[in-house]
């Protein structure tokens, strides 16, 4: 993937989820032994609960990249403490997805930890964790991995992607990677 498209493709995707590029940049994450890749927004709107309900119906990037990519995209949205939301996208087009609010959760506080975790193994999450091949703990941890900021104001060489991750993660170049906005 090159970087000057997927910078064309972040800026008309923000366009079209009504946001300017203008002091906005593309995260990208990658969990090397996973060969997962995380996209997301470094921008003042996607920060905080207020950034999550942003991400919640704002799914242009995903919906563009699965078009272009011909893979499945995955956007997820975890708000610790109201909900967690995973949407998929195919071929340009949304293929799936489940919202789940806590409030909404019928469990018994007599049950263990363990129950509990069963539990949320079966949630959208723990759902997706399963598909992507990860615990769902490493996929919420997943926003504090390392990363490579793509400044979508700047223009930039023509280059494959994985030449701006860092030296360790560029063994994860490989294809089969699976991708998250």
């Amino acid at each position: 993937m090159d970087v000057t498209w997927l910078q064309q493709v972040a800026r008309s995707a923000l366009e079209e989820d009504g946001q300017s590029a203008v002091d906005v940049g593309l995260q990208v994450t990658v969990l090397g032994g996973a060969g997962l890749v995380r996209f997301s927004w470094d921008a003042p709107f996607t920060y905080g609960r207020a950034g999550a309900r942003w991400y919640l119906s704002h799914h242009a990037l995903a919906r563009r990249l699965s078009e272009h990519l011909k893979t499945a995209l995955h956007v997820y949205v975890f708000d610790p403490d109201e909900l967690e939301q995973v949407m998929a996208y195919g071929n340009g087009r949304r293929v799936g997805g489940e919202l789940l609010r806590y409030v909404d959760v019928d469990f018994d506080e007599s049950d263990d930890e363990a129950a509990f975790e069963k539990l949320k193994a079966k949630w959208p999450l723990g759902h997706l964790a399963r598909v992507l091949g990860v615990a769902r703990e490493e996929l919420i941890r997943l926003p504090r991995q390392s990363m490579v900021l793509i400044d979508l104001e700047r223009p930039l060489t023509p280059q494959p992607l994985w030449k701006l991750l860092p030296e360790s993660l560029q063994g994860a170049r490989a294809s089969g990677m699976r991708l998250a906005v």
